[in-house]
């Protein structure tokens, strides 16, 4: 990728919950020059900013139309009902659905659970935001069933919130605009979320790999003939150089019969009578 080619930033979109801190920090680390806009969307308004073209990518909440949007899922959140602190659900760890069937449970215009049937008694309206939904609660007018991650974000001291096991569960994705081939920097960012390492090859292009060079053999025939031709030559006796060395015990066999085969001989010895 050349250098005209590199965008003055990446554009990376975001629901209220989500937290990208850490796969920002990772981005910066690895492309410095890179820099890294960010921008927190409305879950209703995300899936418009990626079409549109305002965001290179975005973190937002499942379902995702595959027509035109890639997706990877990320993680599951847990879903919590948020009451006020001094309310009779604060004394359990966990709740059901069931348990909330007397309270008022709002349902903002920005809910991000797929409900089949909103648990509580029905609400007279349904507040604008979730924002707005947590001040109704603070106020002591019914509760809140949300993903624990809006729960965090409107934090308040005089509110608490608990695990409902039974309520829909919201799954947070990595979504960007459908495109062939993907961009370079679309796909260095979904390498920082899938853990990729810095080294990975994934999306980049890669250079042909080098035929190892083959270890030579040394050469066995001409070596190792010659050397025991060599040895037979001088080692054996007169024209003895295509048999096997003699052994030492035959050597010396024959070097006395050789000197002092005949009788008298002056250098042989004298043989026993017997």
């Amino acid at each position: 990728m050349t250098g005209s080619e590199v965008p003055h930033a990446f554009r990376l979109a975001y629901v209220p919950g989500v937290t990208p801190a850490k796969w920002v920090r990772i981005w910066n680390e690895r492309l410095p020059d890179v820099p890294l806009a960010l921008a927190q969307v409305s879950s209703a308004e995300v899936f418009g900013v990626l079409r549109s073209g305002g965001a290179d990518a975005g973190f937002v909440r499942l379902p995702v139309d595959r027509e035109d949007l890639s997706a990877i899922p990320l993680y599951t959140e847990t879903t919590v009902v948020v009451v006020p602190k001094d309310h009779i659900v604060a004394a359990a760890e966990e709740v059901t659905t069931e348990d909330l069937a007397d309270e008022v449970v709002w349902q903002p215009l920005d809910d991000t659970l797929d409900w089949e049937k909103l648990p509580g008694q029905p609400a007279i309206e349904r507040p604008a935001t979730t924002a707005d939904a947590i001040e109704l609660v603070a106020a002591g007018v019914g509760v809140l069933v949300v993903p624990q991650s809006l729960a965090r974000l409107h934090h308040r001291r005089d509110l608490t919130y608990r695990p409902v096991s039974d309520a829909p569960t919201s799954r947070v994705a990595l979504s960007w605009p459908q495109a062939e081939p993907t961009p370079d920097l679309v796909e260095e960012f979904i390498g920082i979320v899938r853990g990729r390492t810095v080294n990975s090859t994934r999306g980049r292009p890669q250079t042909p790999a080098q035929p190892k060079a083959k270890r030579k053999r040394p050469e066995t025939g001409t070596g190792k003939a010659g050397g025991a031709g060599a040895r037979r030559g001088t080692g054996g006796g007169g024209g003895g150089g295509a048999g096997k060395p003699a052994s030492g015990k035959s050597a010396g066999k024959s070097s006395r019969a050789g000197s002092g085969g005949a009788k008298g001989g002056k250098g042989g010895k004298p043989r026993r009578r017997p």
